[in-house]
C-alpha cells in the first residue's frame, strides 16, 4: 500500500513537471508572438510584380519577318518583327519631293514680294518728283498771271502793243495747261504708288502663306519618316518576349498586338494589407519576403509607396456602398514593396508568382 502511495506521488510530480514545462513552453511561444505581432505587420496576400508592355503594330502591312520566338530572352533596342516597308518608302520620298517643291515656291514668293517692294519704292519716288514738277508749274502759272496782269494795264495805257498782249494771254494760257497736266501726272502716279504698295504687301502675304505650306509639307515628311521607322518593331527592355501572336506573312492593323514583353529583372512585391494594418506602415520599412514556390529562398526589400486607394476601386465595376443592403468588408490596400539585389540567381521568378511579406515596424 506504502509502494502504490510513492508511486503515485511521483508520477504526480512527473505530470507537474511536464505541465509546468508545457506552460513554460507556451508562455515562451505565446510572448514571442505577441512581440512579434508587436513588431510586425504580415500578410500573405502578395504577389511578384514587373513591367509587362503590349508590343503593338503602329502601322499597318504584311510581316515580312519575324525575329523572336515564344518565351525567349530579348535585349533592349532588339528587333522582333518587321512589317514591308515599300509603300512608306515611296511616301516618305513623295514628302520630300513635295516639300522641295515648297521651299521653291517659297523662294519664288520672296524674290516676287522683293520685286515687288522695289517697285513701289520706285513708284514713291517718281510721285515725289512729279510733285516738284507741280510746285514748278505753279510758280510758272502764277508769274504768267501777274505779267498778263502787267500787259493789259499797260495796253490800257498805250505803253503795250497788241502783240505784246497777245503774247502775254498765250504764255498763260501755255502757263494753265502745264499746270494742270502735272496735277493729271501727279495723281496718275500716286495711284500707280498705292497699286503698287498694294501688290508688295499682297506679295509680303503670300510669303506667309509660302512657309506655312513649307511648315505643312516638313510636317508631313516627319510623319512619313515615323511611319517609315514604325515599320520595324523593337524590344522596348531587357526582358521575356510572351503571348507570341505574329507570323511572316500576316496582314496585321495598326494598334493589333503582337507580343508582350516582361521586366523580369527589375521585379517588386504588391502586397495588399488590410486597412487594419496600415496605420503602423510607413515608407522605408524594412520587409521580409518568402516566395511560396521556393521555400529556401529568402528575399529583402523596404516599403517604397502606398496605393492611392483600396484595390476595390481600382476594380473594372466598384462597389457602391449606398446602394443595396450593405455588409461593411474589411478593405485592403495595395503596398508596393522595392526588392533588394537578388544574388542568388538559381530561381525563376516570374510577375504574378504568390509570397508572403513581413513588415519590421520601427
Amino acid at each position: 500500500m506504502e509502494q502504490e502511495e510513492i508511486v503515485k506521488k511521483k508520477t504526480n510530480k512527473v505530470r507537474i513537471v511536464i505541465l509546468g514545462v508545457v506552460v513554460l513552453i507556451a508562455a515562451f511561444f505565446g510572448v514571442r508572438a505577441w512581440m512579434d505581432a508587436k513588431h510586425h505587420e504580415s500578410t500573405d496576400n502578395a504577389q511578384l510584380d514587373a513591367t509587362i508592355i503590349s508590343v503593338r503594330s503602329a502601322v499597318s502591312g504584311f510581316v515580312t519577318d519575324v525575329r523572336f520566338a515564344e518565351n525567349q530572352l530579348v535585349k533592349k533596342g532588339d528587333t522582333l518583327a518587321i512589317i514591308d516597308d515599300k509603300d512608306y518608302k515611296a511616301k516618305v520620298m513623295q514628302a520630300r519631293a513635295m516639300l522641295q517643291s515648297a521651299e521653291s515656291q517659297s523662294g519664288i514668293s520672296r524674290s516676287s514680294a522683293q520685286a515687288a517692294q522695289q517697285n513701289a519704292s520706285a513708284s514713291s519716288i517718281g510721285s515725289s518728283a512729279l510733285q516738284s514738277n507741280i510746285n514748278g508749274a505753279e510758280a510758272r502759272l502764277t508769274k504768267s498771271q501777274k505779267e498778263l496782269a502787267r500787259i493789259e494795264k499797260m495796253f490800257n495805257d498805250g505803253a503795250a502793243t497788241q502783240q505784246q498782249l497777245d503774247a502775254a494771254r498765250a504764255e498763260n494760257q501755255s502757263a494753265i495747261a502745264m499746270h494742270e497736266m502735272a496735277k493729271r501726272q501727279f495723281q496718275a502716279a500716286t495711284t500707280q504708288a498705292s497699286s503698287t504698295q498694294s501688290t508688295a504687301q499682297a506679295q509680303k502675304g503670300q510669303i506667309n502663306v509660302a512657309a506655312a505650306v513649307v511648315q505643312q509639307r516638313l510636317a508631313e515628311l516627319e510623319l512619313a519618316e515615323t511611319q517609315l521607322k514604325n515599320t520595324v518593331m523593337i524590344a522596348p527592355f531587357d526582358g521575356v518576349v510572351s503571348k507570341k501572336n505574329v507570323e511572316v506573312g500576316q496582314l496585321v492593323q495598326y494598334g493589333q498586338p503582337l507580343c508582350s514583353v516582361v521586366e523580369n529583372n527589375n521585379l517588386w512585391v504588391t502586397a495588399n494589407f488590410k486597412e487594419t494594418q496600415l496605420d503602423r506602415i510607413r515608407l522605408g520599412q524594412k520587409v521580409s519576403v518568402e516566395i511560396d514556390a521556393y521555400k529556401n529562398l529568402k528575399l529583402t526589400g523596404t516599403v517604397e509607396s502606398i496605393g492611392g486607394a483600396t484595390g476595390a476601386k481600382f476594380a473594372l465595376l466598384p462597389p457602391d456602398n449606398a446602394t443595396g443592403n450593405f455588409v461593411k468588408v474589411t478593405q485592403r490596400v495595395p503596398v508596393r514593396i522595392n526588392l533588394d539585389k537578388i544574388e542568388n540567381k538559381d530561381f525563376y521568378l516570374a510577375p504574378g508568382l504568390s509570397a508572403f511579406v513581413d513588415v519590421e515596424i520601427k
